[in-house]
Formats: structure tokens, C-alpha cells, sequence
């Protein structure tokens, strides 16, 4: 807690991803640990209309993470994270806008609660 410094978003996606992250482990001061990360967003049509129109996406994500001590620079755990969200394209523009800014926002919590188990896992036992 309050150890780890996130790298700074250059995305929205990256932003989200963050405050999930720092929002369950505190905003560093004086970091020991730096996590980095990768995002990738694809998103699929997964419904289609008898007139060719797609009616749903799964948004797919996957997040390549590395945790490093920031001292000596060596990479204490790293791994990757997959999950997807859904939303609708019905509906008027703005709908269909904001169906897919919320599907990100799921998928990125989501990520983040991934990441945030598999470092606990793996993470060495404090110094007493």
C-alpha cells in the first residue's frame, strides 16, 4: 500500500486503469515499486442485423504488466490479463457513445482487479 508508482496514462483507457490501481493502493509518495503497462483494446462485432447492421460489440482487452524496484530496476513479477465487456449499438449516437465509454470503464476496473490479484499473489512477504 502507498509503495507502488503507476506509470502515467497517456490514454483514457490508461487513465482508467490507473485510478482503478492507485484507488486500491493509494497514490505513492515515496515509491519503492514501479508498475508499467501496456494496453490493447480490440473491439468485435458480435451481433449483426439481417440488414448488415451490428447491433452489439464485445470490447476485448488485455493488459502486459511489469512490477520493478525502482533501486535496482530489476523486474520483481510481470504478466499479461485478459477480459472483455459488452454494450449495445442501439440507439441514437450519443446512446451508443456513452454504451461504449461505460464498456470501457467496466473492462478497465476489471483489468485492474485482475493485475492488483495476480501482484498480491505473487508478491513477497513483508519485512517485519
Amino acid at each position: 500500500m502507498g509503495q507502488v508508482e503507476v506509470d502515467a496514462p497517456d490514454t483514457r483507457a490508461g487513465y482508467l486503469l490507473t485510478r482503478e490501481i492507485e484507488t486500491r493502493l493509494g497514490r505513492a509518495s515515496n515509491p519503492r515499486f514501479a508498475l508499467g503497462y501496456e494496453i490493447m483494446l480490440d473491439a468485435q462485432a458480435i451481433a449483426i442485423s439481417r440488414s448488415n447492421v451490428t447491433s452489439r460489440f464485445n470490447l476485448l482487452g488485455q493488459v502486459t504488466y511489469a512490477l520493478r524496484d525502482i533501486e535496482t530496476g530489476a523486474v520483481l513479477t510481470a504478466g499479461d490479463v485478459r477480459n472483455f465487456t459488452g454494450y449495445s449499438t442501439t440507439g441514437s449516437t450519443v446512446a451508443v457513445q456513452a454504451a461504449e465509454r461505460d464498456a470501457e470503464a467496466r473492462l478497465m476496473t476489471i483489468l485492474a482487479d485482475q493485475v492488483l490479484t495476480r501482484l498480491l499473489a505473487e508478491a513477497p512477504a513483508a519485512p517485519e
